[in-house]
């Protein structure tokens, strides 16, 4: 069995960057379930699972435009410093976790901060980044390895 376009597939996967920080993984831990064409990865680490099987190790190099695409600049905004609770500072360069006034969570990365006014890019945090996917093909269609 391979993974083809609707697959239901089971696999392990680390994502790093090029420099080696690990960002996510599921070696160790449970492994991801996902359907190839859904958008539960992005297209590029899609595009490249199709055709493998069962028991399958790869490594996959994905430049910034085939995985998060590149940083948005109307995607920054500026939010009043006295709008974040004392107990929970905002400070450069971490990501924060948003609610929209849809209800929605949202990720932002925080730019800046002085005494009033916190600048937040909104782009996805990896958008920008190439980035490095390593994967383990654990099921296809319900099919492990032999």
């Amino acid at each position: 069995m391979i993974i083809e376009q609707g697959s239901s597939v089971r696999l392990h996967f680390r994502l790093s960057l090029p420099d080696g920080l690990v960002v996510d993984e599921t070696f160790g831990d449970e492994p991801l379930d996902m359907i190839i064409g859904q958008g539960d990865m992005v297209e590029g680490l899609e595009q490249r699972l199709l055709g493998l099987a069962p028991g399958d190790r790869r490594r996959f190099e994905i430049a910034a435009y085939e995985a998060y695409g590149d940083a948005n600049p109307d995607s920054v905004q500026e939010i009043a410093r006295a709008d974040f609770p004392s107990e929970e500072p905002p400070v450069a360069d971490t990501v924060m976790s948003f609610q929209m006034p849809s209800g929605e969570e949202v990720l932002g990365t925080i730019l800046s901060v002085d005494d009033e006014r916190v600048l937040i890019d909104f782009s996805h945090p990896l958008a920008g980044h190439d980035i490095i996917f390593e994967v383990e093909i654990v099921a296809v269609d319900g099919e492990e390895s032999p």
